[in-house]
């Protein structure tokens, strides 16, 4: 569905949960639950969507943020930079009931950024000598060592703006950019949950950080299931 045509984007939280799978990879923007889409993540803790591959900076709270998914079970596998705010999902991994693999910050918003970008990878001398490099290839150029890192797509975006038109161009508010315009780049299916909705036009094009083309599907910030 992506383009920038005339046709609204806008649907019901009902309809764009109906798009989101057991078993999908899901990318959710956000920084300690700072420009996190809390009202999809909501509506998929309501559903009985399981077995998600959670890719974000971090895992938010046990009651807050994209912490509820891991505190009721929806997920199966964690990919973010620290989890230290969330006890549970802690608990999880060390229980053996999660996988929980931890990326440097850097390097994830770079994977993210890669696979938007169509890149094949890129070099960082981050985590070299540590379990970072386990399993990864490793270079050495001019006399520098390296680790070739990956892009990280995923299936699904779930992203946070302030402000939305109807066409799908998103306007962040602030800290809560965060890591949301790398991910509108890096998945096949993009939902915005955005506090505010405007006709075509009606945005100045500098204001625009996130364009159309990335975006196919908007709900507004407290729609119920059921009308957008």
């Amino acid at each position: 569905m992506k383009g920038c045509g005339r046709v609204s984007k806008v649907v019901s939280m009902r309809e764009a949960l109906s798009r989101i799978k057991d078993g999908q990879s899901i990318m959710v923007g956000g920084f300690m639950t700072v420009g996190t889409p809390q009202g999809l993540v909501d509506a998929i803790v309501a559903s009985e969507i399981r077995d998600l591959t959670l890719i974000s900076n971090d895992t938010g709270f046990a009651d807050r943020g994209v912490g509820k998914l891991v505190a009721n079970n929806q997920v199966k596998k964690v990919i973010a930079s620290h989890i230290g705010t969330n006890r549970e999902t802690g608990n999880k991994m060390n229980a053996g009931e999660i996988e929980v693999q931890l990326v440097p910050q850097g390097t994830l918003a770079e994977q993210i950024r890669s696979a938007g970008a169509g890149l094949g990878g890129f070099l960082t001398p981050t985590g070299v000598g540590t379990v970072v490099e386990e399993n990864k290839q490793i270079m050495e150029i001019d006399g520098k060592t390296y680790i070739l890192e990956l892009p990280s797509r995923a299936d699904v975006a779930l992203l946070k703006a302030h402000k939305a038109d109807t066409s799908g161009n998103l306007v962040y508010r602030r800290a809560a950019r965060n890591f949301n315009p790398l991910m509108a780049m890096a998945c096949d299916l993009v939902i915005a949950e955005v506090d505010e909705i405007v006709q075509p036009g009606q945005l100045d094009p500098d204001e625009v950080m996130t364009p159309c083309l990335f975006v196919d599907l908007i709900v507004q910030k407290g729609a119920d299931h059921e009308s957008a």
